[in-house]
């Protein structure tokens, strides 16, 4: 699933810059994720790291685009071509949230 941010966003910015796809941008009200560019951060982290820094718990799954993992390591090397990603078969708990026990905690 892209992740997404719901309206419980306080503005505070402080995703943003932590996204490695630059998926994050201000919108009118909130901070919204282009879910073309958002990778869940698989390749990235073990986690996605917008909810890692958000006081607010506001990024969360969006249930409306579900995606693999295969396909978010495809746009993952797409987006960064020049970077190096590990394989799909070697992606662990600190690449990809699907291999981190907490990610069937987090509703997926």
């Amino acid at each position: 699933m892209a992740t997404m941010i719901t309206s419980d966003c306080i503005n505070c910015g402080a995703c943003e810059p932590e996204c490695p796809n630059n998926a994050i941008s201000e919108g009118d009200d909130i901070y919204v994720i282009d879910p073309a560019l958002c990778t869940e951060c698989v390749g990235f982290h073990g986690d996605e790291a917008c909810q890692s820094v958000c006081p607010v718990e506001c990024c969360v799954p969006n249930p409306d685009i579900v995606e693999s993992e295969s396909k978010l390591l495809a746009r993952a090397l797409k987006l960064h071509p020049d970077q190096s990603f590990p394989a799909e078969g070697d992606l662990d708990g600190d690449t990809s949230h699907f291999r981190n026990d907490g990610w069937i905690n987090k509703g997926r």
